[in-house]
């Protein structure tokens, strides 16, 4: 959950009992400035998250593509942690399957192309700071400027999408919005079914430059997209 600091002044005894179920990302200005989490008893293994976070570890990048070409997994690389996706929910791919539609025929005959996953994005903080990810949903408009002889894309996607679940929700919320920030790309949507709502990250410069929540009955636009608009409640299938 996105508030403002006012907001969180406000109403703290609010998010802080809100907090216990999911982290409060406070901003000021339009811009992330802290997180309000829940303690976690190192001891303890959350139940919820215990399946997403198996196999997770520090590695360096060069042992994360041993595994992923000795493995038939699914893994995502950032920060140098390795993460195991594990197989989405009925929510998650009817809510992909949605938006993909609409981005196919809003893209079609377009110079811009949308791509899903299972597709591997390779980010970099820094020169020898290589991430990889896969993202659910993403716009690529330098496909055919970046397209290796490997038949793998090696540029930065103008807008990508993450579609978010109780495991994955920090996971979306901090560490990408700050991969996806620092590494170029445009737009950030962070969908989340449970709650009915889409988040709509701008980047420049490496910081956020503005951001706004859609909730079921309003209408999303694009700020990287001048005509790129659809109903949440479309997506989220009311």
């Amino acid at each position: 959950m996105i508030v403002t600091s006012t907001e969180m002044q406000n109403n703290f005894g609010k998010y802080l009992n809100l907090a216990v179920k999911e982290d409060i990302i406070i901003t000021k200005n339009g811009r992330t400035i802290a997180v309000l989490k829940s303690y976690e008893d190192k001891h303890k293994v959350k139940e919820d998250s215990a399946a997403y976070h198996a196999g997770r570890k520090r590695v360096t990048y060069e042992e994360f593509l041993k595994i992923t070409e000795e493995s038939n997994e699914r893994y995502e690389y950032i920060d140098g942690e390795l993460y195991l996706l594990v197989s989405p929910k009925t929510t998650h791919q009817k809510t992909l399957m949605e938006l993909s539609g609409i981005f196919y025929n809003f893209f079609k005959g377009k110079k811009c192309t949308p791509m899903m996953s299972p597709y591997d994005i390779r980010l970099k903080k820094h020169e020898k700071d290589i991430n990889v990810v896969q993202p659910d949903l993403m716009v690529i408009c330098d496909l055919e400027e970046n397209l290796g002889e490997d038949d793998y894309y090696h540029g930065i996607p103008t807008l990508v999408v993450e579609i978010i679940s109780d495991s994955t929700r920090s996971k979306d919320y901090i560490r990408k919005l700050d991969l996806y920030m620092s590494c170029g790309v445009q737009e950030y949507w962070i969908v989340d079914p449970l709650n009915h709502q889409i988040h709509v990250y701008f980047f420049n410069d490496k910081d956020i430059k503005t951001n706004r929540t859609y909730t079921e009955n309003d209408m999303v636009a694009s700020f990287c997209f001048k005509d790129l608009t659809l109903k949440a409640k479309d997506i989220f299938l009311l």
